[in-house]
């Protein structure tokens, strides 16, 4: 067994790499020669599978096509390896990488003190995805399904779902992805400052249905570390997908990534009424007024009765304001469950959407930074094991 595996024709870069490793990494290198890539990928995946290695790496000359294609193929196969390209970095080339699954990309000319640090944070990333794989109970290994739901717009829910999930990478990286089921008028895209290529149409159509290489070709990278599945450009367009196809689409997703956060659009719409259905988790959004309480408590009510409300849940207070003449105790009185996280109103939160950039990708202090973080940290493994009894605790709006 060798921790890393390299291919390449460059027997300079090969040295390099066993320098590298040499200086101060413990393990050894399996060097395969760069026609495996031109072959059929099975040879290379029973090598990999032989090997158990922790980083993979494509080192300078060869195809980036044919890197890229087989990374796809590694990241579903075994998705704990990190894969490092070795490649002059560039823009479109790097979400390229991001898509394809590649964790790192490292520059041919990197000097040997580079490159072993570069291979130490692979290894590293390697070691946090297997331990929170292990520390995952059996029955969560599909990926939990954490759903934002309001009964009405307006209560900044798409600006928590895109926190959540910037959030949730910071602890599974490339593992999340976030989708847009607000199919009419979905901001996640200008929440995430993205101008995505596809959408859930192109997911939910043809080929993605069935194969989960053609799915993640239509997810949108996001510089944080994260996936993206926008709604569609043209409103119309939303009556083109179906209850059945979210639910497949849902099911597809949680088979591929630790996380799935879905932003439901407001109200109890069929996809968002799919969507419950698929969920482990549901987050319930309400602004400190009382319409938006009634309506979320209405809401509760009608899903209760339905039978759709998923074992966790999760009340978020958004824009917790002590001067709006209601009280935390008020606000569980109505709604008949406890509120789990308060975000106070927050100008830096604000800036922060208008911005396309979540307050948790700038790491910006601010009381709402540690709310959302609260929020966040609601969804770790290791921490749910250990505060399972302390998942509804009073907050306290300040």
């Amino acid at each position: 067994m060798s921790r890393f595996v390299l291919i390449t024709p460059s027997s300079d870069f090969e040295q390099k790499v066993r320098l590298a490793v040499a200086g101060g990494l413990q393990g050894h290198v399996k060097s395969l020669p760069a026609s495996t890539l031109s072959g059929d990928s099975d040879a290379v995946l029973d090598q990999l599978a032989l090997e158990r290695p922790e980083v993979l790496i494509f080192g300078p000359g060869i195809a980036i096509e044919e890197a890229l294609r087989l990374a796809i193929v590694v990241d579903v196969k075994f998705p704990e390896i990190s894969v490092v390209l070795v490649h002059e970095d560039h823009p479109d080339l790097a979400l390229q990488a991001m898509r394809a699954g590649v964790r790192d990309i490292l520059s041919p000319l990197a000097d040997i003190a580079s490159v072993r640090a570069q291979l130490e944070r692979a290894c590293q990333a390697f070691a946090t995805r297997r331990r929170s794989d292990e520390q995952t109970p059996r029955e969560q290994q599909n990926g939990l399904v954490i759903g934002v739901f309001s009964p009405k717009g307006g209560v900044g829910k798409t600006t928590i779902a895109t926190n959540l999930a910037v959030g949730l990478g910071k602890i599974a990286p490339l593992s999340v992805v976030i989708v847009d089921l607000d199919l009419q008028f979905g901001d996640v895209g200008t929440g995430l400052y993205l101008n995505p290529e596809y959408s859930v149409l192109d997911a939910v159509s043809g080929a993605a249905t069935q194969d989960s290489m053609v799915l993640k070709a239509f997810l949108t990278a996001h510089p944080s570390g994260i996936y993206a599945l926008c709604g569609p450009r043209n409103p119309a367009d939303a009556d083109r997908i179906s209850s059945e196809q979210v639910t497949r689409l849902i099911q597809q997703l949680a088979l591929e990534f630790r996380y799935v956060v879905v932003d439901t659009g407001p109200g109890l719409t069929e996809p968002s009424l799919a969507a419950l259905e698929q969920c482990t988790d549901a987050v319930w959004v309400t602004g400190m007024d009382v319409p938006s309480v009634r309506g979320l408590r209405t809401g509760l009510d009608v899903l209760n009765q339905l039978n759709l409300l998923p074992e966790t849940r999760h009340v978020v207070l958004n824009f917790a304001d002590t001067k709006t003449g209601l009280s935390v105790q008020d606000i569980e009185a109505t709604l008949a469950a406890p509120v789990d996280v308060s975000i106070p109103r927050s100008r830096a939160l604000t800036l922060a959407t208008n911005r396309g950039v979540p307050l948790l990708q700038d790491k910006i202090r601010d009381p709402a930074t540690k709310s959302l973080t609260d929020l966040v940290q609601r969804f770790d493994h290791a921490w749910r094991a250990k505060a399972q009894r302390k998942l509804h605790r009073r907050v306290v709006v300040r």
